[in-house]
């Protein structure tokens, strides 16, 4: 990496309208290269709402999104630039049932492609090597490749998601509670696969829904009502800070931030 570290995702004092209350209210956050970030907080704080601001779905009524520095463009080729360098792993997966595992693969590749070779995928199946090999790095069998997603396992499909979301090659991994649904072993196996993607020079955003898996991360942001309230290493967050949080109780002003000796983004506390 170069000496200079720029910052992958800012979000800047972020406002989203709801009916009555904002869904997000003047959030500020920061994710640096190689950090490893917990999103935390009851049903309803905003998660999803902020990591589909995150990843450009929601435009936010107020505040500011930058990408590696740069603010979100409307559209075209620097568009689709931008959104090729961030990833997300949804909770319901979003593979495509009907068609193969190669194919639904290759969709990680639908930003840097084009719509012309996005279509030839779907007659004849491209770049068979990579998609072996991304399977073999994720423990599956290549012989996968040509079967539909329908015949896979919970398991077998939990990994091509995310071997789909590798495909893409992000540099910005976002998950939306991917472990909800899932049982206490595959959602063991499936949060270590992606800490073990959230390293230099990419970054990991996850919204958790049990804070008992939180001992893998570097930072946990705490979601209330669309606000931020703490962004704190992972050391500091314990169960009298976490059950504020969730009990609706607000902490004191010198607990929400906790400064770490080694800068973001260089894997603290690791």
């Amino acid at each position: 990496m170069s000496a200079t570290v720029t910052t992958l995702l800012e979000l800047d004092g972020i406002h989203v309208a709801g009916r009555q209350l904002p869904r997000l209210d003047g959030v500020t956050l920061r994710i640096e290269p190689g950090e490893r970030v917990a999103l935390v907080g009851p049903s309803g704080a905003g998660k999803s709402t902020l990591l589909a601001v995150a990843n450009g779905l929601i435009t936010p009524s107020g505040g500011q999104l930058r990408w590696q520095g740069e603010a979100p463009a409307t559209s075209g080729r620097r568009r689709r630039r931008q959104q090729a360098r961030i990833g997300t792993l949804w909770q319901d997966l979003r593979l495509i049932e009907e068609l193969s595992v190669q194919q639904n693969l290759n969709a990680g590749r639908l930003a840097r492609w084009g719509w012309p070779r996005a279509l030839l995928n779907l007659l004849l199946p491209l770049d068979t090597a990579a998609c072996r090999q991304l399977l073999q790095r994720l423990d599956l069998d290549p012989a996968l490749l040509g079967q539909p997603v329908s015949a896979l396992s919970g398991g077998q499909r939990q990994r091509v998601a995310l071997a789909r979301l590798l495909r893409q090659e992000p540099l910005l991994l976002l998950a939306d509670e991917p472990l909800a649904s899932l049982d206490p072993r595959l959602a063991g196996e499936l949060l270590e696969l992606l800490l073990d993607q959230g390293q230099a020079p990419r970054a990991l955003l996850l919204s958790l829904h049990r804070p008992d898996l939180l001992a893998g991360f570097d930072r946990v942001v705490g979601l209330r009502n669309g606000q931020v309230r703490f962004d704190l290493p992972v050391s500091a967050v314990d169960g009298p800070i976490l059950e504020a949080l969730y009990a609706g109780s607000d902490l004191a002003p010198d607990q929400r931030r906790l400064e770490v000796d080694a800068p973001q983004g260089a894997g603290a506390g690791r």
